[in-house]
């Protein structure tokens, strides 16, 4: 990935305390197999149907069978009342480890690297984790207004507006504060779109101009249709083991990885998250930086997310994202590839499977599987998660770094 001067790593904003420590790495276990189901924009099964979908083209991709597989995690805001445990007797699999896990859209990446050191403490040797939901946009917006108890009890009884209508304000605080416009927001949007093009998976597949973009049904102002994403059915599936176990060329290193939650305290609608805050320590322990990097997947709920993650994760200075972004190509073959599979933007999003997506398709593109979207030479890259959103913001940061290990 070309990098100018002044998109270098901008120095991480001054905290009280370290993120999460225990970032150590693992040369011995990593991702050996991935796996997604179909898309669909209404669901024709049920939640644990669509896991297992992923689940055996997972196995398929390394090369293993059911039977090796004794972890299992998973990452879902709709599961419930089932849970790890239930999905595991579901698929017939007597496990020695499972987790379930409870950041939202952070969430899978944290799962996968929990499963790396779940391995190396000798509590499991296979671990399958999976993220996903059954469910269309009827079920999406009733679900909503209880995602959680800050919203049933405190936003949802005055028409908060929903998800739309809570980053309608951190983007319009967004262009305020920095001058930042829907103009360049929209590259992301649009580049996204072309890539989606040649992903046969995604379910937004037409084209998108700059116009289209800017021009589209107004939402939350000034968010507007092609800001948000579609709710769907679908979901997706990591098998972690020994790299060894891979098959040749396929094996998947995680070089890094971090979580943080409940950044920064007690403000609402902030224009910044976690991932500033452990973004150093995550670098250095991966022993490469942003201009290292040969993509990024980054969480794409609404396009001024994946700013404000660029942002946070040193791609440039906190508001400098709107130059930043117009000066790039963020499409496959670009000089900045994101979500080269099209990301939740143009695929859908399914659930707690929009933490994942990212990490299927960066390990699509190491393994070089990418096909007519495959980023040439791609050895390394990025993985960002963002979720959990209560009163006013998300409340979970995640990401991972990830090099081809053979």
């Amino acid at each position: 990935m070309s990098q100018s001067p002044s998109t270098s790593r901008a120095p991480a904003r001054p905290v009280s305390d370290r993120a999460v420590s225990d970032r150590a790495v693992s040369d011995r276990i990593g991702i050996i197999g991935y796996g997604s189901s179909a898309y669909e924009k209404s669901p024709s099964r049920s939640e644990a149907g669509y896991m297992a979908e992923a689940a055996r083209a997972a196995l398929a991709s390394a090369g293993l069978e059911r039977s090796a597989v004794d972890g299992i995690s998973v990452s879902s805001t709709t599961l419930p009342p089932d849970n790890a445990v239930t999905l595991a007797e579901t698929f017939g699999l007597s496990v020695s480890w499972a987790s379930i896990g409870n950041a939202g859209g952070a969430g899978a990446v944290v799962n996968v690297f929990d499963a790396v050191h779940a391995i190396e403490a000798g509590r499991a040797s296979h671990v399958l984790c999976l993220a996903g939901a059954a469910q269309d946009g009827a079920f999406f917006r009733g679900r909503i207004g209880r995602f959680n108890g800050s919203i049933g009890d405190y936003l949802a009884p005055h028409g908060f507006g929903g998800m739309n209508g809570l980053f309608g304000i951190i983007q319009r605080k967004h262009m305020q504060t920095y001058g930042t416009k829907r103009e360049q927001l929209g590259r992301i949007a649009v580049d996204q779109r072309a890539n989606a093009r040649r992903n046969e998976a995604a379910l937004l597949r037409k084209e998108m101009t700059l116009e289209d973009y800017l021009t589209a049904p107004l939402i939350a102002d000034p968010i507007r249709l092609f800001d948000c994403v579609m709710p769907c059915s679908g979901a997706e599936a990591i098998l972690v083991g020994p790299l060894e176990e891979a098959p040749s060329g396929k094996a998947v290193a995680v070089r890094a990885a971090a979580e943080r939650h409940n950044h920064p305290l007690g403000e609402v609608s902030p224009l910044r998250g976690g991932w500033e805050v452990f973004r150093d320590d995550l670098y250095e322990t991966a022993g490469f930086g942003p201009g290292d990097l040969d993509f990024v997947q980054a969480y794409d709920d609404y396009p001024i997310m994946v700013a404000i993650q660029l942002e946070d994760l040193g791609f440039c200075a906190k508001g400098e994202i709107g130059p930043f972004l117009a000066e790039r190509r963020m499409t496959f073959d670009g000089d900045l590839p994101l979500n080269t599979g099209g990301g939740q933007l143009s695929c859908g999003q399914t659930g707690g499977g929009g933490g994942m997506i990212g990490l299927t398709e960066a390990v699509r593109q190491l393994r070089g599987e990418g096909g007519a979207r495959q980023v040439a030479g791609a050895r390394r890259g990025l993985v960002s998660g963002y979720g959990m959103v209560a009163y006013g913001h998300g409340l979970s940061a995640s990401a991972m770094i990830l090099e081809r290990a053979q």
